[in-house]
């Protein structure tokens, strides 16, 4: 058997670096990331404390390549570009950085944070994740934005100058909204000419402010078919466009994708650092403390934030390689999780379910790579607890 290290995402494959900024200006409604409102922020203490848990993370993980840095949240364009520049510059120092690495950072688009996108870019961010979430001021109070339309477009407008390539966030599917509708807001969407569109389905999250009120009745869900219509339109117009999707959620023009995300969903390692985050590396995965408070005390008493750090099973390893894999469009190499697991694929894979999906038009399985065709990709978690040992 090959070393389970001499595989693509191995310990000779560069590490992704996620770092997490946990606060926001309000609590959007539908989130159920780790994102806090504080009142007041010490600048200074967190600064240090997210290099505190970077140095943590580097003696473990030392001479990888650092093939990609995403700043998520939270709002992490609340953080002053001087924190962001330093954060760079220690990563630099602990990792040796690919030539073309990509450093992403999201954004809301109110004015105070589009003010300061030319010194992100200037302290080395080179992409922006825009979360524009909606193109008309009434989905945006629903959504609970604080920025309206004409906010957006002009922080676009700004982020289209300063960085070399930009994204930006849609949710459609929202109650009430008409097919003609989103027709018409995708279309302006991809007149804007950015390489990469990330286009989700509104999904109502328990321990939500949305879940609450659909409890309470306060609101209906869209239903399931029509669901169904919008992302069928979704691709097709995202894919005449030329920025089609390589995920279920994701579309971008050709080597414009995520390569941060691609990370994940190729089940490579990644290091999670700052409140809540979450990191895969040495078979095992890091969990830090969620709350920010908890995580700063844990930076004081043992200089890093991991609540949890727990080994993954093989056969763990391999479900959730097939469970990231299969989200895109270009499927899974069996043999690439079979080599760096050391299990052959029958021990984790019905064959037999894989050819009677496949029969039925939902997956294709050709020279070792398992995908799910267009037909089946929104029966994409059904199929992978069906063929699933």
């Amino acid at each position: 058997m090959t070393s389970r290290f001499s595989d693509r995402g191995g310990q000779d494959a560069p590490l992704a670096l996620y770092i997490h900024w946990p606060f926001c200006l309000a609590k959007c409604p539908y989130c159920d990331f780790n994102s806090h409102v504080r009142s007041g922020i010490d600048q200074a203490v967190w600064r240090d404390a997210l290099l505190a848990d970077m140095a943590y993370e580097a003696r473990l993980t030392a001479g990888r390549p650092l093939g990609s840095i995403f700043f998520g949240g939270g709002t992490p364009s609340l953080m002053p570009p001087e924190t962001v520049a330093t954060l760079i510059e220690a990563a630099g120092r602990y990792w040796k950085m690919a030539a073309d690495i990509e450093i992403t950072l999201e954004a809301n688009p109110s004015s105070v944070e589009a003010d300061r996108f030319q010194s992100l870019a200037l302290a080395g961010v080179n992409r922006l994740s825009l979360g524009v979430q909606a193109l008309d001021d009434e989905s945006l109070r629903f959504l609970g934005r604080i920025h309206n339309v004409e906010e957006a477009l002009s922080a676009l407008e700004v982020a289209q100058r300063a960085f070399p390539r930009v994204s930006f966030d849609l949710i459609y599917g929202r109650p009430d909204q008409s097919i003609e509708d989103w027709q018409r807001e995708l279309k302006q969407a991809l007149a804007f000419g950015t390489d990469h569109l990330s286009l989700y389905q509104l999904t109502i999250e328990e321990g939500t402010r949305f879940h609450s009120l659909v409890r309470q009745g306060q609101f209906t869900p869209m239903d399931g078919d029509k669901a169904a219509d919008l992302f069928d339109l979704t691709r097709e117009m995202t894919k005449a466009a030329g920025i089609p999707a390589y995920e279920i959620s994701n579309h971008a023009r050709k080597n414009s994708e995520s390569r941060h995300n691609l990370t994940y969903w190729r089940y490579g390692d990644y290091i999670g650092i700052g409140a809540g985050a979450h990191g895969r590396r040495h078979h095992a995965v890091t969990i830090r403390h969620r709350k920010p408070e908890n995580w700063l005390a844990a930076i004081k008493g043992q200089h890093h934030g991991i609540k949890e750090e727990t080994p993954i099973t093989a056969r763990d390893q391999a479900i959730e390689a097939l469970l990231m894999g299969l989200r895109l469009t270009e499927g899974v190499d069996l043999e690439r999780i079979a080599r760096r697991t050391g299990l052959d694929v029958s021990e984790f894979l019905d064959l037999a379910a894989i050819q009677y999906y496949s029969d039925q038009g939902l997956l294709t399985f050709n020279n070792g790579l398992l995908r799910i065709t267009e037909q089946g990709v929104l029966l994409t978690d059904a199929l992978i607890r069906e063929i699933s040992l």
